[in-house]
């Protein structure tokens, strides 16, 4: 039994233009010195970095929980996330409140740009690249004027670390 082909799980332009015919909003935000973007319809709320109540044994990523409203928001650094070095947290250092499926998640980012309109000719598919990289959680490039934002698929980006922490654990 051959495993499957990774050129039939890329997603095609054709592919990528229906898969964004709804997200066309964008919330743009700073990780380092690139700019990322989730689909604005994710978003719940935008607050200041407060640090959260670690949980022991917990993955470098989570940075443990808060309690926002009675509901305990699980809090990872996207940072960690995607592979960076851990940030300084500062001023400018956010926690962006998202609504992922059944679950609310808070993601720490360095810093919240704006929110920005994208029309289909200004997204970009993924470029192929040859390496051990996990493109499944971009989404496009977006292009606006001489910036360029990785959109990406928070939720499946997100999948693994909150199947590990169920909903109410």
């Amino acid at each position: 039994m051959t495993a499957p082909s990774t050129e039939a799980t890329r997603p095609t332009a054709a592919g990528l233009q229906n898969a964004l015919t709804d997200l066309r909003e964008f919330l743009a935000f700073k990780i380092g010195a690139e700019e990322y973007g989730v689909d604005i319809l994710r978003v719940q709320e935008i607050r200041s970095y407060e640090k959260p109540t670690a949980i022991a044994n917990a993955a470098a990523e989570l940075k443990g929980v808060v309690n926002l409203r009675g509901v305990i928001v699980p809090i990872i650094d996207l940072r960690l996330k995607l592979g960076l070095q851990e940030a300084r947290y500062d001023p400018l250092t956010v926690v962006i409140v998202l609504n992922i499926g059944q679950r609310v998640v808070g993601v720490v980012v360095d810093s919240v740009s704006d929110v920005l309109t994208l029309e289909r000719e200004q997204l970009r598919p993924v470029p192929a690249l040859d390496m051990d990289l996990h493109r499944d959680h971009l989404l496009a490039i977006g292009s606006v004027d001489d910036r360029m934002l990785i959109l990406l698929d928070i939720e499946k980006l997100l999948a693994p670390a909150l199947a590990s922490h169920p909903p109410g654990h």
